[in-house]
This record gives structure tokens, sequence and C-alpha cells, in this order.
């Protein structure tokens, strides 16, 4: 529906061309009409409040492996539609819809932390961190400047990098305790401590503490939110981070420490930690290599403020 009205108003579909007849129409409020659609639209692929009732199901009930997957690249590919959308064809009149972006990007971040503090279940609590970082990125895309920009691609590529590490590490807590529930384990790390401190690696990536990549990405993220002035939703966020700390430090303590309980596997396979490895390198890569990634990322942001770029690159004669 949103993208026949589009084209019934514009004329056409293709993105460049758009984003030159979206700024030559004169019907400003029927296009911000369909702007709101689209990101309905996308906003539920991306799991943005109050549209991520699916979810936290969803994510539960496949396999690890395919969970790790769905967390990493699945709510991304929403992320990524309001990116182009909304900065090459719905750009020209912010002051509403990048508003309401910013109001739906902080209620995401909060209930997606309350989510994962209030459940004793580890699924559950990893499920409910995708959604604070959806939160975090729709933030940067909404507050709408480069640095904002910058620091929603960085925080992206980092979370696709640390969720999928999350999902498969809780995962394999799970397979070894027998167990989702974190009342009925405890003690694992005695017989997995390696498990146990890659977990915590991860858990300290998320929150966003350096050198690992969470930081780095986050800390533009407040820059671009404090140069939008968007003060209260920057504090939000910081919020947001510490109830996740708490949903981390949840699993880390009592499923990894307390009272020791019986596993249902007294070693963990070796193989089954190769993936989480990598991905963990790759985190500490690149909050330790900003110096060589920034420069690209940058370059990304920059692009995607000047649509003329891309506009030129298609248009031209």
């Amino acid at each position: 529906i949103a993208v026949a009205y589009l084209y019934a108003v514009t004329g056409t579909l293709n993105m460049a061309d758009l984003s030159v007849r979206v700024a030559e129409v004169n019907q400003s409020g029927l296009l911000t009409v369909i702007a709101i659609l689209f990101l309905v639209v996308f906003g539920m692929k991306a799991a943005l409040f109050p549209l991520f009732f699916w979810l936290p199901g969803s994510y539960q009930a496949p396999p690890t492996a395919v969970s790790a997957i769905f967390a990493a690249l699945l709510t991304k590919v929403g992320i990524y539609s309001i990116f182009r959308t909304f900065s090459i064809i719905f750009y020209h009149d912010p002051s509403f819809t990048h508003q309401i972006m910013v109001v739906l990007a902080a209620l995401t971040m909060i209930f997606g932390a309350i989510g994962a503090v209030a459940y004793n279940d580890v699924k559950k609590i990893i499920v409910y961190n995708v959604i604070v970082a959806v939160g975090f990125i729709i933030f940067g895309i909404a507050s709408f400047s480069e640095v904002a920009y910058s620091g929603a691609i960085y925080y992206l590529i980092h979370d696709m990098v640390a969720k999928g590490a999350l999902f498969l590490l809780g995962g394999t807590l799970i397979a070894v305790a027998g167990t989702s529930n974190l009342k009925e384990m405890g003690g694992v790390i005695k017989n997995h401590p390696l498990l146990g401190w890659m977990f915590f690696v991860v858990a300290l990536a998320l929150v966003g503490v350096p050198p690992l990549s969470g930081f780095f990405g986050k800390l533009l993220l407040i820059q671009g939110g404090f140069s939008s002035e968007h003060y209260l939703v920057v504090g939000l966020m910081l919020f947001s981070s510490l109830l996740v700390l708490y949903s981390m430090m949840k699993i880390f303590l009592n499923g990894f420490f307390g009272q020791v309980r019986p596993t249902k596997l007294q070693r963990t396979p070796i193989g089954i930690l190769y993936p989480p490895i990598i991905l963990i390198v790759v985190s500490i890569g690149l909050g330790l290599g900003v110096e060589f990634v920034y420069p690209y990322v940058q370059e990304a942001a920059q692009n995607l403020m000047d649509p003329a770029v891309y506009i030129d690159a298609v248009l031209k004669e």
C-alpha cells in the first residue's frame, strides 16, 4: 500500500528519482503519511516499539545457530531499510517523521531493557537485548547528523557481531546446563571456564566497555544525540545500558557462579566455541582498530547525509 501511494504521488519507484521528485511535490502532508506507512512496515521488520511483539517468541523457538543468524541479520534488514528510505527519500522535512522516530527509539530502548531484566530465562533475556540495540540504532538515524549516522553504522556492525556471539554462547550455556531457567542452573564456570569468560567479554561489549566494539559506536551515538539536543533520550540510552549490564550480569553470576548444580555436559566441546571465539576477536578488532575502520564508516555516513552523491551516480547522463 505504501509503495502504491508513493508511486501514485511521484510516478516512479527509482530511489534516486524519488529523492528528486519528492522534493518537488507540493503535497507534504500526503508524503508525510506515506513516510509513516514506510516507518510502520520497516519498523515491524526491525522490531521497533510497539511492533516488536513478534520477536521474543520467534527468536526463542529456533535452534541456537538459527537464532544467532536471526539476531545478527534479521532485524538489521528493517533497520537498513529505514536508513535508506529516510536518508534518500523522506529527508526533506525531518521535523515530524524523525521526531516520531526519536520517541519510538526511546520507547524501544526502555521496553527492551525492562524485558531483559524482568525474566530469569536465558533466551528471553538475550532476545530482549536485541530490542534494546534496535532502539540505539534507530535513535542514531533519527538524530539526523553525520556523527549520529556514523554511530548508527558503527553500532550496527558491532551489534551484528556481538549478538551473534551472545546467542551462540547463550545457547551453549543452555545446552551445558540442560535448562534455560537461571533458577535451575549455577556453578557452570567450574567445569566450563572458557565458556564463562567468553560470555563475560561479550557482555562487556554489549554494554559498551572499552576497548570492545560497543564503546565507540555508543560514544558516537551519544555525541549525535547531544548535537541534535536530544538530551533526555541520551539519558535514557545510558540508563538502558545499565539495565543491559544488569541483565547480562544476572546470567553471568547466577548461571556461571553460585551453587554448583549438575550439568548435562561435563566439558564444553571445543568445536562449539570456535564461531563465538572468531566473533569475539572481530569485536575486539573493531574496538582496537577504530582508526582503521572509522574512516570507512564516516565516508558512508557522509554519503547518506548527502543524497546528491547517490542521485548523481544513478541519474547521471
